[in-house]
């Protein structure tokens, strides 16, 4: 089992800053997590990219997001559950996705996951946070 490095939070959203649809997901978090549980970083920063590598990930085509909760890693479609989860309330609701069958949860994820750039687009560079929103990356986060 692979450890996360100690400088990293407890609780850790890496996206695909280039991807239009993984930042819609980090602004949802970034609105939605009002207790400011979750700091955020980019697959294509040296943390993510870090963290990428060790998990056996690829490097350049990012096919999932990460996220981390109280040292958990967790990938696909377990990760958008386990992000809606920490949040509370009606997202808790959502989260249930996670009890579905793994083979129908990677069918679904691989199936948007391959196709999310055609269906909902590409930056052309990585996404920058704003000046308001940086204390919420890690250090090397973007």
């Amino acid at each position: 089992m692979y450890r996360l490095p100690k400088n990293l939070p407890p609780n850790l959203i890496v996206f695909d800053g280039e991807c239009v649809l993984c930042s819609g997901f980090y602004r949802f978090m970034l609105k939605h997590d009002h207790a400011q549980r979750f700091a955020f970083a980019t697959a294509q920063s040296p943390i993510g990219q870090q963290l990428y590598h060790a998990l056996g990930l690829p490097m350049q085509d990012f096919e999932t997001n990460l996220v981390i909760t109280n040292g958990t890693i967790y990938q696909r479609l377990d990760a958008f559950a386990a992000a809606l989860r920490a949040l509370g309330g009606i997202w808790h609701l959502p989260a249930l996705l996670r009890i579905l069958p793994l083979w129908l949860k990677d069918f679904a994820y691989h199936r948007i996951a391959r196709n999310r750039y055609r269906i909902f687009g590409r930056y052309s560079t990585c996404m920058l946070p704003t000046q308001a929103h940086r204390t919420r990356f890690i250090k090397g986060g973007f």
